[in-house]
């Protein structure tokens, strides 16, 4: 499960953290009394309600023995630690001797599409290297391995608290401070081409700050796929549930500085015998983010504006990549966006299940019992009161301000990407700017800078591009009412789609060359239709921006002393929330109760046959050829996927599945539905990690693609 939540906050124009100034404040921490008793007032909040997602600079020792008897000492978890990778956007590790790793299919997509040749579609027909000599390096990607870590906790706080009171000064002596970190650290390695990366990392909101030391391997090459038909079998209805049936696996390898395959002094072998139920098993990888120390007022305004709004932008995009896709299925091949739409159903079916979690009271009832034990455990301390009593409060006012501007979360997301929100609507915004400045004589150097951001926009085919302009009109009539008058100033009795068109066809800022002419010749107006459609929601979009620039910090202050005063509270025994940071989650082999039925604990090949059979002429379960006519060659009963209650979220795919002996017994790819809420929540009765078994990885690696060269270096052949 890649973390497309992150992938989609980075993309947006406008943060859904806007703040309003000047409102009153609680004076202590509580929280909003419930309209009635009800049952939800005996609801308990659970032990691990925040997850087990530990982190290695506070190694779960002690837990691991008290809770299943292990002994993890330091070495244990350095071998945890240094066997791990980080990808772009998911998790990955050694597992062999040469430097072969493993991470999932929905994880190597792009890099799969990057390096088919002419006339090949391997995302289509899967790849196999005969030889390492067929091994195909991927430009610009690369494996990151945590090598170090250091606490600067003092001297990250230390800056802050030096900047005063003022919440602006405070963030930007954390980024100071931050910043400072990373060079030092760099600059002890030989800077910044040496082959290192550093991190400052916040863990519990700022409660504690680390700098993470990766060492960057640059050149990874594919060595097998399989079929996206097998890497994501049973599609979209089958993304996150379970039972599945799926071998969402692929397989790089790191080279060195010398053109060699990398030589890691650890990785984690496979263990052929994989697992059974009720074994213990550790998930070593990447969260990407999770909100468990939100408070619930944040909670509520999520459920009703922002991820609300983020759900609806989703879908509307999906409608328009699979029009387009429908349209011109060769074009949208070559601008990957398959790919895109995938990574975008992944989201809609995330937020879909976060904000269903959000609706449930039982759930909501859990959170309210943590903040009040929170609460109360920071009251019985006078220091602690004295200095965060009000926060619970504080946050709660904050999310009462920012509900006013519900329609403005929905309708200006992601306003500068061209790839969802429409390459002309970002040119018009930069045009804007520039036209205005030019205009009012602004200074040369501040020209440049807009006019290289204008001219740098991507070209999208025509058809695509007035898609994505009529989908951002329909997010204006959907977020601020058709009939309201920004957007009837806008559209001036057209359609959404008319405007689109007439937009696309008489813009000159609808194409790069165009758009380039226009600047060159100084020809560029307020009258162009594009800009008049910035000009027409300008009044909304510069006061939602303006709210925002004033008080976000304010918001991020109180966050993080939330966070500070957690750990005074709980200290490492709770962990922090995910921050696509190196983590160990543990674990048991286990089914569970769903549907008025059991789910088992494995699947097997025998289930992927009938699932194919049983959805006769249903794409989303037909089978490569290759495993129509090999079927005889597979045991059947060999299992392909399974569960267990490890805490995984969005970024943990591609993550390791070990035994206590840190051999793999699977490879993380998804999560259950039930598992949706864990952004917010950690259910271990009903959330569970789903795994391709190792054993029919190597069964499949065998019997199917005829990779036995792969079979001996993964069981140290």
């Amino acid at each position: 499960m890649t973390d497309m939540r992150t992938v989609l906050r980075t993309a947006l124009f406008l943060s859904w953290s806007l703040l309003l100034a000047g409102a009153p404040v609680a004076a202590q921490m509580t929280m909003a009394p419930a309209p009635a008793e009800s049952w939800t007032d005996t609801v308990q909040a659970g032990r691990f309600d925040n997850g087990k997602m530990w982190t290695f600079e506070y190694p779960p020792t002690d837990y691991l023995r008290e809770t299943y008897g292990i002994t993890a000492d330091d070495a244990w978890f350095e071998r945890a630690r240094l066997g791990a990778l980080r990808i772009p956007g998911c998790s990955a590790s050694f597992v062999s001797a040469q430097g072969l790793v493993m991470t999932n299919h929905h994880c190597a997509r792009e890099s799969i599409s990057q390096v088919s040749g002419e006339g090949e579609n391997l995302l289509d027909d899967g790849f196999i290297a005969a030889t390492m000599a067929d091994e195909r390096r991927i430009e610009d990607y690369y494996a990151d391995q945590l090598i170090e870590i250091v606490d600067v906790t003092d001297e990250v706080n230390a800056a802050v608290d030096g900047a005063g009171a003022d919440p602006a000064a405070r963030s930007a002596a954390r980024e100071e401070a931050s910043e400072a970190v990373r060079t030092r650290l760099l600059d002890a390695r030989g800077g910044e081409d040496a082959g290192y990366e550093v991190e400052v990392i916040s863990l519990y909101n700022g409660g504690r700050t680390s700098a993470y030391v990766f060492r960057r391997y640059p050149d990874v090459r594919l060595v097998m796929a399989p079929e996206l038909q097998i890497g994501f079998f049973g599609g979209d209805p089958d993304n996150f549930t379970y039972p599945r049936y799926n071998l969402d696996m692929s397989f790089y390898r790191v080279y060195g500085d010398d053109g060699n395959p990398l030589r890691p002094e650890h990785y984690f072998p496979f263990n052929a015998d994989g697992v059974q139920d009720g074994d213990v098993v550790f998930v070593i990888g990447n969260p990407g983010s999770t909100s468990r120390i939100q408070t619930v007022a944040e909670l509520e305004f999520r459920r009703d504006v922002s991820d609300k709004a983020v759900l609806e932008f989703i879908e509307s995009r999906m409608e328009a990549l699979s029009e387009y896709i429908e349209m011109d299925p060769e074009r949208a091949e070559e601008l990957d966006l398959r790919n895109q739409y995938f990574g975008l159903s992944n989201s809609q079916k995330a937020y879909n299940g976060q904000i269903q979690g959000l609706h449930d009271p039982y759930i909501i009832a859990r959170r309210q019992a943590q903040e009040r034990d929170f609460a109360a455990a920071v009251g019985a301390d006078p220091q602690l009161a004295e200095r965060y009593g009000s926060l619970i409060g504080d946050m709660a006012a904050i999310q009462n301000q920012k509900r006013p501007f519900a329609p403005e979360y929905g309708a200006l997301l992601a306003a500068t990407s061209a790839e969802l929100g429409s390459a002309t609507l970002v040119r018009a915004l930069y045009a804007f700017q520039y036209v205005a400045g030019r205009t009012q004589g602004a200074p040369e150097e501040m020209l440049e800078g807009v006019r290289t951001e204008l001219l740098a926009v991507p070209q999208l085919p025509t058809e695509l591009d007035e898609i994505l302009v009529r989908a951002r009109l329909e997010d204006f009539e959907r977020s601020f009412g058709s009939d309201s008058p920004v957007v009837q100033g806008i559209l001036q009795g057209r359609t959404a789609e008319g405007l689109a068109a007439v937009v696309v066809n008489n813009s000159a800022l609808a194409d790069s060359v165009g758009t380039a002419e226009a600047v060159e010749n100084g020809t560029l107006s307020m009258s162009d239709p594009a800009i008049a459609i910035i000009q027409g929601v300008l009044p909304r979009m510069g006061a939602f921006q303006g709210a925002l620039s004033q008080v976000a910090p304010r918001e991020e202050e109180i966050a993080a002393d939330l966070g500070r005063a957690r750990f005074a509270v709980y200290g490492t025994d709770v962990p922090p929330d995910a921050t696509f940071s190196l983590r160990i989650a543990d674990g048991v082999v286990s089914g569970y109760d769903y549907n008025g039925t059991k789910a088992p604990v494995f699947t097997t090949f025998w289930g992927m046959y009938d699932r194919h059979h049983s959805h006769s002429g249903d794409s989303d379960w037909d089978l490569p050829e290759r495993w129509k006519t090999g079927m005889a060659d597979l045991d059947l009963s060999t299992p392909v996927n399974f569960v267990s209650t490890a805490d995984i979220i969005g970024g943990n795919s591609g993550s390791p599945v070990l035994n206590a002996d840190l051999e793999v017994v699977g490879l993380v790819f998804d999560g259950n539905i039930e598992s949706l809420p864990g952004d917010y929540i950690y259910l271990e009765d009903s959330a569970r990690t789903v795994s391709v078994d190792a054993r029919g990885i190597l069964e499949a690696l065998g019997s199917i693609y005829g990779a036995q060269r792969l079979v001996d270096e993964l069981t140290g052949g």
